[in-house]
């Protein structure tokens, strides 16, 4: 019995792929499977208060920091990233909105790059 070269062929093609699904890395950084530039959108309401010590921080941007803020690496990542950057977000101004927000767990100290958190 002859196998059709097509049929194995087919056979080969299946096991590269499973071999290359194998040694495949689902990559993982700071803010786990989303990017810190797709995490920086749900920052959007953070904006002004990023931009302007002096502007109060809305109740939605306050949330959304808490919530991110249980990762400092990814919040800190975030607030570095080129979204927030091309928005015109000053870090230096952007790491205080945990302690303007008055959240008690923030991650005080936390180097957040050449910043550090209120």
């Amino acid at each position: 019995m002859e196998v059709p070269m097509k049929f194995i062929c087919f056979l080969v093609f299946l096991l590269v792929l499973g071999i290359n699904g194998f040694n495949r890395v689902d990559g993982a950084g700071e803010c786990g499977k989303s990017s810190p530039d797709v995490e920086a959108f749900k920052l959007a309401s953070c904006a002004t208060a990023a931009q302007d010590a002096n502007a109060q921080v809305p109740d939605s941007c306050c949330s959304q920091v808490k919530t991110l803020g249980k990762n400092p690496a990814c919040l800190c990542a975030v607030m570095l990233s080129n979204t927030a950057k091309s928005s015109g977000i000053k870090p230096e101004i952007a790491v205080t909105i945990p302690k303007r927000c008055n959240i008690a767990d923030r991650p005080v100290g936390y180097k957040c790059g050449p910043y550090t958190l209120p």
